[in-house]
């Protein structure tokens, strides 16, 4: 199990960095664009990684079934390391232009198939080497395996930048943790060479009876589909979006709409972590006794219960000034709706320079909410801050420099007026409520590991041993990869959009009460359940 979770471990922490250190991505590589612009971009490169995973789960879980385990996890964990460290020679936007982004997302691709094959495959691993009382126990070391890579890529990060100092790790330390993967790659590989095979592909592989066609028995019988639908719905879509919530959008929303210091956050993050990691085990072996389905829907339940109010204290515990100022002189955009663009839709990035979407940018950026209001077609949006008011600027008959000084004196002005108002845009580290962040903060993350922890091992128990491995890992990736790898990007969108800063909320929200439905009533307790 110490070889499978090690390997699991190096994976965890190639994959996750990007999500640590996406806001230095946004400036280095889509520098060219706005910063709300370049931020959504960021994210959808974050995303792109999980966009392939479920084609890595396809590719290495078919190999997984026919050729075996091992041979599946040795090819995952040499194509994750080699792109990892890639990531850390790329050249700028500044240096190279387009090919610079161009390259980013090709080896968040690489890395996204790698990790595609790389957790079912583990899981399968363990759970078919554990005996049938212990398998929550066994599967247990893979999560906590996964939070450790999580812990890791955190510690690295913090390391790295303590030792550097800000300037030099926004300029190129932020390579290091990257570069760092080749060595996790050497010494994962050379115990991963040594896995044996696990007893159930052995006993299939001697009566001649492992799947030819795996992908083929998925789709071709529709009880093997109905299956992975259940699954996807009611295990891999809550566990995706809640533990991505907890986690990864937490970052986003204290960084990009509080504007807490990166720095701070990352060491926040790593003693959340840290705390987490023995959770992991503990539902896992908890479960062994009590059953897996109550123990998720407890997870499931709290996170819900949760959510909404834990990020409503992160904004009281950052800025308290901003929280109330709110109260006092709400914002109000007044603005005609045809000129607005939803700025996750890169297609429309050239709309982002209306009256609508400058004022809508500039209030996001400052992570100030506000209210819509419909005004008359073809007058400039308007921005009510209590009883004062500020005219916004057409920038779409301007160049690329007139736009950006236009964008620039629109958000002095507002800047200005806001702080007139009562509102504090840059609040001070040392007056925000660190310790109440972090309480929350693990209030969010440790029902996540409940349902992190659980509903993998679910899946493990209710799939027939010749599509295993491919059975699990397509609806895991499809609901860790695309539910929750997309959630950053379009949570944040939402919000930028509706300008209700917990708005991106009811993605989550909506997707948990769905699985929690199908976990209830198409979902039996597999608990001791037999792999045969």
């Amino acid at each position: 199990m110490f070889t499978t979770a090690m390997g699991t471990t190096f994976e965890a922490y190639n994959f996750i960095l990007y999500g640590s250190l996406a806001p230095l991505f946004s400036r280095h590589f889509f520098s060219a664009l706005n910063e709300t612009a370049a931020f959504v971009f960021t994210l959808l490169t974050f995303a792109a990684g999980y966009l392939v995973r479920p084609l890595g789960a396809l590719v290495f879980g078919s190999l997984g079934d026919r050729k075996g385990r091992k041979r599946a996890f040795l090819m995952t964990i040499t194509l994750m390391g080699l792109a990892t460290f890639s990531i850390g020679l790329l050249p700028s936007y500044e240096s190279v232009g387009l090919l610079a982004p161009a390259l980013l997302i090709a080896l968040r691709l690489l890395q996204g198939l790698a990790f595609g094959g790389e957790y079912g495959g583990a899981v399968v691993y363990a759970g078919e080497h554990a005996p049938a009382g212990q398998r929550g126990l066994y599967c247990g070391w893979l999560q906590v395996a996964g939070g450790a890579g999580l812990f890791l890529s955190f510690l690295v990060v913090y390391l790295v930048r303590r030792s550097l100092g800000e300037a030099a790790f926004d300029q190129w330390g932020w390579r290091l943790p990257f570069l760092f993967s080749i060595v996790l790659m050497a010494v994962s590989l050379r115990y991963r060479l040594h896995l044996e095979e696990t007893p159930a592909f052995r006993r299939m592989d001697a009566m001649q009876r492992t799947a030819r066609r795996p992908v083929g028995e998925i789709f071709g019988d529709w009880r093997n589909l109905r299956l992975m639908l259940v699954i996807l719905l009611g295990l891999m879509v809550p566990q995706g979006v809640i533990f991505y919530t907890a986690v990864f959008y937490a970052q986003f929303f204290l960084i990009r709409i509080l504007q807490l210091p990166q720095a701070t956050m990352t060491f926040i993050m790593l003693v959340v972590t840290l705390i987490s990691l023995p959770f992991y085990m503990l539902w896992s072996w908890w479960s062994d006794s009590v059953g897996r389905k109550p123990l998720l829907l407890t997870g499931a339940a709290l996170s819900m219960i949760l959510m909404v109010p834990v990020f409503q204290g992160l904004g009281h515990a950052v800025n308290p000034a901003l929280a109330t100022a709110s109260i006092t002189a709400p914002v109000l955009v007044t603005s005609d709706s045809q000129e607005c663009s939803w700025q996750f839709d890169p297609v429309e990035q050239a709309a982002f320079a209306s009256s609508c979407d400058i004022a809508k940018s500039a209030l996001t950026l400052m992570g100030v909410s506000y209210r819509n209001a419909e005004g008359s077609p073809g007058t400039l949006a308007v921005v009510q801050v209590g009883t004062s008011t500020i005219q916004s600027v057409d920038g779409r008959a301007l160049g690329p420099v007139g736009l950006a000084v236009a964008q620039r004196d629109f958000q002095e002005r507002l800047s200005a007026l806001l702080t007139k108002e009562g509102y504090v845009l840059a609040p001070d580290p040392a007056r925000a409520n660190l310790l109440l962040v972090t309480v929350l903060l693990l209030l969010l993350v440790l029902p996540a590991t409940m349902v992190y922890a659980l509903g993998p091992l679910m899946a493990f128990e209710l799939i027939p041993t010749r599509i295993r491995y491919t059975g699990l890992s397509l609806p895991f990736h499809i609901g860790s990869g695309w539910f929750g790898g997309f959630l950053p990007a379009i949570a944040f969108a939402m919000a930028a959009a509706n300008g209700n800063p917990y708005f991106g909320l009811w993605y989550p929200l909506v997707a948990t009460v769905l699985g929690v439905a199908v976990l209830l009533f198409l979902i039996p307790e597999t608990r001791g359940r037999p792999l045969s």
